[in-house]
């Protein structure tokens, strides 16, 4: 039986999907095989930044747009990247840089705040920008410039921005930490790795592999964890156990820097990867942290300290690894007083590790 008119107004999810697909599909047989490969494509990623880079090549390929860029809602735009021709029949991908010239943040940044589709033209250029919300909020935002007017390329950007949206939902909810928004454990591996890459990179372009290696940028591991929380839970209950984690949190947001990546490892245990010149920053850093926690007044429950070991992690570390011997100086600071914060390298070098002991504190599996 067929169903009734009704019916199918009464189900949004329907019309949504039906909306979608009429606004992307082309008549076109190859036309449809060729988006239907694309969408394949840019959902297999599991990366943000690989998914950022996915759409805005396929955005140029499918609308043979003249550029595409996009930008993720940060403070400000952040982390813009955009598309052009390479010339050769291909394209090249290129992050965009602070520049006060650029007009290009700038615009992205108003259709964010404004929320809906633009269309203007500048230079014999058609330039189409449309927001990408999710739950009604702006996340991101999309500019295609093409030499023809925008009303093809608007359904599929439009289209795409929906993809997208719903696909940067999953992958937010799948590595991250449900009651704080940290990263989770699963994301770690990724997370070290790509930070690795990054300081790799700085070094082969800058001539600070001509300085001492305790001067040239490294990247860190440091685990934290909360001193006595089991008495917290069992004094308090489980409610105001939860409450000190979230206020953890804050404070770890409120005292690292925005690259610095945060995790929590389940229960009361706590990550950070951040890069560093060298020890005497890291342990800097932390212990600020340290007292910045011991210092804090968290309801009901009043005072909470917090023991932290790290450890620098090298180019070809595999995370299981980095963990252990940043764990290693955690368990040494929970067998000398906890409330402190102790590095590895450090402790290695002053003969105070014993390293046939597992610390175990960390559950890596």
């Amino acid at each position: 039986m067929a169903e009734s008119e009704t019916s199918k107004k009464d189900d949004p999810s329907r019309s949504v999907a039906a909306s979608t697909v009429s606004e992307l599909v082309s008549p076109d047989r190859a036309a449809q095989s060729r988006l239907l490969d694309s969408v394949a494509a840019f959902t297999h990623h599991r990366d943000i930044d690989a998914l950022d880079h996915s759409l805005v090549i396929t955005l140029a390929e499918l609308s043979s747009a003249h550029s595409v860029a996009l930008a993720r809602r940060g403070d400000g735009p952040s982390g813009i990247v955009r598309c052009e021709p390479d010339g050769q029949g291909g394209y090249r991908l290129s992050a965009v840089e602070p520049d006060p010239a650029d007009p290009l943040p700038g615009r992205l940044q108003r259709c964010m705040e404004r929320a809906e589709v633009q269309m203007e033209m500048e230079d014999d250029l058609h330039r189409l920008l449309v927001p990408i919300q999710r739950e009604g909020r702006p996340i991101a935002a999309l500019q295609l410039e093409c030499a023809m007017p925008p009303a093809a390329s608007r359904p599929l950007a439009e289209g795409f921005a929906r993809i997208y949206a719903n696909y940067t939902a999953l992958l937010h909810e799948s590595e991250r930490d449900k009651l704080t928004g940290l990263y989770n454990r699963r994301s770690l591996e990724r997370q070290l790795q790509a930070l690795l890459q990054q300081h790799e990179q700085a070094l082969q372009q800058q001539p600070s592999r001509e300085l001492p290696a305790h001067e040239q940028p490294q990247v860190w591991l440091a685990i934290l964890d909360i001193d006595h929380f089991k008495r917290i839970n069992d004094t308090y209950g489980h409610i105001y156990g939860d409450e000190v984690i979230l206020l953890l949190a804050q404070q770890m947001r409120a005292s690292f820097r925005r690259d610095d990546v945060l995790f929590r490892f389940g229960g009361e245990e706590f990550v950070v990867l951040f890069g560093a010149l060298g020890e005497h920053s890291v342990q800097a850093a932390l212990e600020r942290f340290r007292q910045r926690v011991a210092g804090y007044g968290f309801p009901q429950v009043g005072r909470v300290t917090v023991s932290v070991g790290y450890a620098r992690a090298g180019r070809y570390d595999y995370p299981e690894r980095v963990l252990d011997r940043a764990d290693k100086a955690l368990y040494y600071v929970k067998q000398h007083g906890r409330d402190g914060v102790r590095g590895y390298e450090n402790l290695r070098e002053c003969g105070l590790l014993d390293e046939g002991v597992t610390a175990g504190s960390i559950d890596l599996f």
